[in-house]
């Protein structure tokens, strides 16, 4: 799939544009972005990291008459009071690369998320693949791709990979393909859910599921049953029935944990079990969104944590 839209090539202009003004900034969590944003609520952007990494309304004078030509061109401009504008899209960066993702707050249902979540997803990826490299020429499938965070952290360490990009939301797939533009990488982009439209078998699937119950049912935020995992178990049952012999999976995901126990686990376990496939489980944090406790469906949970799994099938 190839960026031909006028808007499309525009926003790849604008991380083209970014990078070479040296643009870099960090997303935090949102309860965090609230935060900082409420300590001056009529602040203005200064510079280009409040106006698409805080996401504060700007005079369009401060961006010159380049940039903010490909903002009109790329339909990223909204209006607020006081004859100012803000982006309709923030920039945050991963290591070397740009990536686009949706404004603050991410309310809309069709929200493209990039936070802490996705820097540890990146991580988690960069020192499996560091250690136990792909085969070259290996089809890796990012399934849910949202910005493309998995998969471009994937191709830098290993660009000889052929990779696939999937999500349920059009939007997603948009902004992923413009951000592996942005990075130079190739890619499939496939609308679906989970694998129901990837075709032969795949060498590595990564997955990065959304794992909080959402009242809302938002694809990028509710994980379903099981306290929020149940998607993430859906999707490593549909990875596991398409890896190739060798494949792996490779899951970040998030755990309810109640009296000290991780039924999450347990059940993944299982199913590797049945697949006659190795795991490797662990914590990579283990008390993350603690306001979801306060909330009727955490009631009995005690903390939730961020596990990493590897699941292998033999070769």
């Amino acid at each position: 799939m190839t960026i031909t839209a006028p808007t499309d090539a525009s926003l790849a202009a604008l991380l083209d544009h970014l990078k070479g003004h040296g643009y870099h900034f960090t997303t935090p969590t949102p309860a965090t972005h609230a935060r900082v944003l409420a300590r001056a609520p009529d602040r203005e952007a200064a510079d280009l990291r409040d106006v698409f990494g805080w996401n504060l309304p700007f005079d369009p004078a401060i961006l010159g008459n380049e940039l903010y030509a490909l903002l009109r061109t790329a339909d990223a401009l909204a209006s607020v009071e006081g004859g100012r504008q803000k982006s309709r899209y923030r920039v945050s960066s991963l290591e070397h690369d740009l990536l686009l993702h949706s404004a603050y707050p991410t309310n809309d249902a069709d929200a493209v998320f990039f936070g802490p979540d996705s820097y540890r997803f990146a991580n988690l990826i960069r020192d499996e693949l560091a250690s136990l490299p792909s085969r070259d020429g290996a089809r890796l499938v990012d399934i849910g791709t949202g910005s493309g965070v998995g998969a471009i952290a994937a191709a830098r360490v290993c660009p000889e990979l052929r990779i696939a990009m999937t999500d349920i939301n059009p939007h997603a797939l948009r902004l992923a393909r413009i951000n592996a533009k942005a990075a130079g990488i190739a890619a499939q982009y496939i609308h679906c859910a989970n694998l129901d439209d990837v075709e032969g078998p795949i060498g590595m699937a990564i997955a990065n599921p959304p794992f909080i119950i959402d009242p809302i049912q938002r694809h990028y935020r509710d994980g379903g049953d099981m306290h929020g995992a149940g998607v993430s178990y859906q999707m490593a049952a549909a990875a596991l029935d398409r890896l190739s012999p060798g494949g792996r999976l490779i899951l970040y995901t998030g755990s309810a944990i109640i009296k000290g126990r991780d039924s999450f686990r347990e059940a993944l376990s299982d199913l590797a079990a049945e697949r006659s496939c190795a795991i490797r489980y662990r914590e990579l944090d283990p008390d993350v969104f603690g306001e979801e406790l306060d909330t009727p469906a955490y009631r009995d949970v005690e903390r939730i944590a961020i596990v990493g799994a590897v699941v292998s099938l033999p070769g």
